[in-house]
Protein backbone atom coordinates (compact mmCIF):
# COMPACT_ATOMS: atom_id res chain seq x y z
CA UNK A 1 0.00 0.00 0.00
CA UNK A 2 1.27 3.25 -0.95
CA UNK A 3 1.98 6.07 1.99
CA UNK A 4 0.21 8.82 -0.03
CA UNK A 5 -2.23 9.12 -3.07
CA UNK A 6 -3.03 12.73 -4.98
CA UNK A 7 -6.24 12.97 -6.06
CA UNK A 8 -6.56 15.07 -8.89
CA UNK A 9 -8.86 12.97 -11.18
CA UNK A 10 -12.20 13.57 -12.70
CA UNK A 11 -13.19 10.07 -11.89
CA UNK A 12 -11.73 10.14 -7.70
CA UNK A 13 -13.33 13.33 -7.30
CA UNK A 14 -16.72 11.75 -8.27
CA UNK A 15 -15.71 8.46 -6.18
CA UNK A 16 -15.14 10.60 -3.04
CA UNK A 17 -18.68 11.83 -3.54
CA UNK A 18 -20.65 9.27 -2.09
CA UNK A 19 -20.53 8.86 1.55
CA UNK A 20 -20.86 5.03 1.36
CA UNK A 21 -17.76 4.81 -0.43
CA UNK A 22 -15.99 6.40 2.51
CA UNK A 23 -16.82 3.68 4.99
CA UNK A 24 -15.50 1.19 2.48
CA UNK A 25 -12.45 3.21 2.21
CA UNK A 26 -11.80 3.04 6.25
CA UNK A 27 -12.96 -0.30 6.41
CA UNK A 28 -10.24 -1.98 3.66
CA UNK A 29 -7.46 0.93 5.27
CA UNK A 30 -5.75 -1.68 7.46
CA UNK A 31 -7.20 -4.93 6.15
CA UNK A 32 -7.81 -6.23 3.03
CA UNK A 33 -11.67 -7.72 3.04
CA UNK A 34 -14.09 -9.18 0.42
CA UNK A 35 -18.01 -8.04 -0.81
CA UNK A 36 -19.34 -10.30 0.95
CA UNK A 37 -17.34 -9.41 4.43
CA UNK A 38 -17.80 -5.85 3.69
CA UNK A 39 -21.68 -6.21 2.85
CA UNK A 40 -22.26 -7.72 6.43
CA UNK A 41 -19.64 -5.36 8.39
CA UNK A 42 -21.41 -1.92 6.51
CA UNK A 43 -24.88 -3.29 6.46
CA UNK A 44 -25.21 -3.13 3.24
CA UNK A 45 -26.35 -5.35 -0.10
CA UNK A 46 -23.44 -6.94 -1.72
CA UNK A 47 -24.78 -5.60 -5.15
CA UNK A 48 -24.49 -2.09 -3.62
CA UNK A 49 -21.02 -2.79 -2.19
CA UNK A 50 -19.39 -4.22 -5.92
CA UNK A 51 -20.86 -1.25 -7.57
CA UNK A 52 -19.08 1.85 -4.89
CA UNK A 53 -15.89 -1.12 -5.08
CA UNK A 54 -16.33 -0.49 -8.92
CA UNK A 55 -16.08 3.22 -8.93
CA UNK A 56 -13.15 3.11 -6.40
CA UNK A 57 -11.51 0.49 -8.30
CA UNK A 58 -11.85 2.43 -11.66
CA UNK A 59 -10.53 5.31 -9.61
CA UNK A 60 -7.75 4.11 -8.79
CA UNK A 61 -8.48 4.31 -4.98
CA UNK A 62 -8.61 0.67 -4.47
CA UNK A 63 -6.67 -2.23 -5.41
CA UNK A 64 -7.52 -6.27 -5.68
CA UNK A 65 -4.61 -8.00 -3.39
CA UNK A 66 -5.59 -11.41 -3.39
CA UNK A 67 -7.90 -13.56 -5.01
CA UNK A 68 -9.14 -17.32 -4.37
CA UNK A 69 -11.49 -19.50 -5.88
CA UNK A 70 -14.72 -20.79 -3.70
CA UNK A 71 -17.54 -22.96 -4.62
CA UNK A 72 -16.68 -22.45 -8.59
CA UNK A 73 -16.57 -18.64 -8.40
CA UNK A 74 -13.41 -16.34 -7.57
CA UNK A 75 -13.07 -13.83 -4.48
CA UNK A 76 -11.32 -11.04 -4.70
CA UNK A 77 -9.75 -8.97 -1.85
CA UNK A 78 -9.86 -5.62 -1.78
CA UNK A 79 -7.39 -3.02 -0.24
CA UNK A 80 -7.62 0.95 0.06
CA UNK A 81 -4.56 1.76 -2.51
CA UNK A 82 -2.93 4.31 -0.04
CA UNK A 83 -3.10 5.01 3.67
CA UNK A 84 -3.70 8.48 3.05
CA UNK A 85 -5.28 10.41 0.25
CA UNK A 86 -4.47 14.08 -0.41
CA UNK A 87 -6.72 16.83 -1.39
CA UNK A 88 -5.63 19.93 -2.16
CA UNK A 89 -7.86 21.68 -4.95
CA UNK A 90 -10.65 23.74 -4.12
CA UNK A 91 -13.28 20.63 -5.55
CA UNK A 92 -11.11 18.14 -3.53
CA UNK A 93 -12.08 20.60 -0.24
CA UNK A 94 -15.68 20.80 -0.93
CA UNK A 95 -16.00 17.16 -1.65
CA UNK A 96 -14.16 16.16 1.77
CA UNK A 97 -16.21 18.97 3.72
CA UNK A 98 -19.54 17.51 2.05
CA UNK A 99 -18.60 14.18 3.05
CA UNK A 100 -17.89 15.44 6.43
CA UNK A 101 -20.74 17.24 6.81
CA UNK A 102 -22.95 14.17 6.06
CA UNK A 103 -21.35 11.95 8.47
CA UNK A 104 -21.39 14.53 11.11
CA UNK A 105 -24.99 14.66 10.80
CA UNK A 106 -25.06 11.08 11.36
CA UNK A 107 -22.97 10.98 14.50
CA UNK A 108 -23.80 10.03 17.67
CA UNK A 109 -21.13 11.85 19.69
CA UNK A 110 -19.10 14.75 18.61
CA UNK A 111 -16.55 16.26 20.89
CA UNK A 112 -14.30 18.89 20.57
CA UNK A 113 -16.19 21.19 17.88
CA UNK A 114 -14.90 24.36 17.48
CA UNK A 115 -15.30 26.92 14.74
CA UNK A 116 -13.77 30.56 15.63
CA UNK A 117 -13.02 33.29 13.13
CA UNK A 118 -10.13 35.61 14.29
CA UNK A 119 -7.71 37.97 12.55
CA UNK A 120 -4.50 35.99 11.57
CA UNK A 121 -1.03 37.11 9.93
CA UNK A 122 -0.34 34.42 7.22
CA UNK A 123 2.28 33.48 9.32
CA UNK A 124 0.14 32.77 12.64
CA UNK A 125 -2.48 30.99 10.06
CA UNK A 126 0.13 28.84 8.72
CA UNK A 127 1.83 28.30 12.23
CA UNK A 128 -1.48 26.87 13.51
CA UNK A 129 -2.13 24.67 10.14
CA UNK A 130 1.27 23.07 10.64
CA UNK A 131 0.63 22.62 14.43
CA UNK A 132 -2.38 21.11 13.63
CA UNK A 133 -1.15 18.66 10.80
CA UNK A 134 2.06 17.57 13.04
CA UNK A 135 -0.45 16.21 15.65
CA UNK A 136 -3.00 14.90 13.64
CA UNK A 137 -0.08 12.66 11.21
CA UNK A 138 0.98 11.45 14.69
CA UNK A 139 -2.18 9.81 15.49
CA UNK A 140 -1.82 6.20 14.91
CA UNK A 141 -4.67 3.54 14.40
CA UNK A 142 -5.46 1.96 17.72
CA UNK A 143 -6.29 -1.47 15.96
CA UNK A 144 -9.62 -3.24 15.76
CA UNK A 145 -10.80 -2.99 19.42
CA UNK A 146 -11.54 0.41 19.45
CA UNK A 147 -13.93 2.89 18.15
CA UNK A 148 -14.30 4.77 14.68
CA UNK A 149 -13.15 8.45 14.83
CA UNK A 150 -13.09 11.00 12.42
CA UNK A 151 -10.71 13.91 13.06
CA UNK A 152 -10.87 17.06 10.76
CA UNK A 153 -8.31 20.05 10.92
CA UNK A 154 -8.41 23.07 8.90
CA UNK A 155 -7.55 26.67 8.70
CA UNK A 156 -8.93 28.54 5.81
CA UNK A 157 -9.23 32.11 4.78
CA UNK A 158 -13.18 33.23 3.97
CA UNK A 159 -14.34 34.67 1.02
CA UNK A 160 -15.21 38.49 1.05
Amino acid sequence: MDEYLEITAPAQHKALGHPLRHRILFAIGQQAATISQLAKALDQRKGNIAHHLGVLEQAGMVRIVETRQVRGGTEHYYLRAARRFVLTGAEDRAVAVHAVADELAAAGEVSGFRVRNLRLTAEQAAAVAAAMEEIVDGLEDAGDGAERHSVVVMVFRPGA
